[in-house]
């Protein structure tokens, strides 16, 4: 289907607008409503919610680089549009997914640099008036989105090993579920490439996928719980600092004594949502310490208290 041809099919423009409108909707939901539809209980991170604000902005001026695409089209506007969305979409959605990771903050320049390989074939296409090098540039776009989800996969186990150290309940705080965005983002990439080719069954998937992408965007802001700031401070506080401000390592001895005494005696562990920082102020001594304690017990933090609560509740059923 040649680009002029897409403007006469009836169906495929009112999908286009509305998909537009939609992100528009989505965009006004994440800046204006400050109440969570979906998961009323959850807090969601405010640098998620922006994250996710400029993807659905993006997706809009996507659609009118390639409506204007459609109504002029050409060799030089198609890289140019292409260009455009690659340097655009591919930090803002890195950004979104490094947002997840709340232990502590990733940048996003890395990638934007990651990307100039890929401004350098554009801009050699433009020139040269050759398409070739939209070839290399396709490749390029699957290889960078192959690297990241590798490291996205390390970081993310990285992460769920934070959380068990520093977190007892882990509801709506767990990340695994972006393994599923990141394979919506980099389906819809591949689709994206090769819509080039202009063929009616892919750039109408290219639509539904869209739409998609929307709805996993809003569900994962919406159920990410945000994580103390405090806390997220605290554990990157180098341990000089720590030491400080907070008393000197117990004995493992001493420190089994005292967690006994302040939070299996007095059942700090039945607290929500309960700290490694907090079990440590309450026991009186540095969070950098008791978590090297479990360490050296052989558990995390969130398997001790969850172990706590474990057997509580088998008394409570014993009697």
């Amino acid at each position: 289907m040649e680009a002029q041809e897409i403007l006469q099919d009836i169906v495929f423009v009112i999908l286009y607008g509305v998909v537009m409108g939609l992100s528009v909707a989505a965009a006004l939901y994440l800046l204006l409503r400050r109440s969570n539809a979906i998961a009323p209980g959850v807090t969601p991170p405010k640098r998620l919610r922006l994250w996710a604000t400029a993807i659905m902005l993006e997706n809009v001026f996507s659609h009118i680089l390639w409506l204007l695409y459609f109504c002029h089209p050409s060799l030089p506007a198609y890289i140019l549009v292409c260009t455009l969305d690659i340097l655009l979409l591919i930090p803002i959605i890195a950004g979104f997914l490094l947002s997840m990771l709340q232990d502590r903050h990733r940048p996003v320049w890395p990638v934007a640099l990651a990307l100039i390989p890929a401004v350098v074939l554009s801009t050699l296409g433009i020139i040269c008036q050759d398409e070739a090098f939209m070839v290399w540039l396709r490749l390029y776009v699957i290889a960078f989105s192959a690297l990241f989800m590798v490291f996205m996969f390390f970081a993310v186990r990285r992460y769920g090993r934070w959380l068990r150290d520093n977190y007892a309940d882990l509801e709506n705080k767990e990340v695994w579920h972006s393994f599923l965005i990141l394979a919506v983002f980099v389906l819809s990439s591949i689709v994206y490439i090769f819509a080039s080719e202009q063929t009616t069954f892919l750039i109408y998937l290219l639509e539904f996928v869209c739409i998609v992408i929307m709805g996993l965007l809003l569900w994962r802001v919406e159920t990410l719980q945000s994580l103390s700031e405090s806390t997220a401070e605290e554990v990157q506080e180098p341990a000089e600092e720590a030491q400080k401000a907070l008393a000197p390592p117990a004995s493992p001895t001493k420190m089994d004594t005292l967690l006994k005494k302040y939070c299996e005696d007095k059942q700090l562990y039945l607290q929500n949502d309960l700290t490694l920082a907090q079990l440590a102020q309450a026991v009186g001594t540095n969070r950098t310490y008791l978590s090297q304690h479990f360490a050296q017990q052989g558990i995390t933090y969130n398997a001790y208290i969850n172990g706590l609560r474990i057997r509580h509740f088998v008394r409570l059923y014993q009697k």
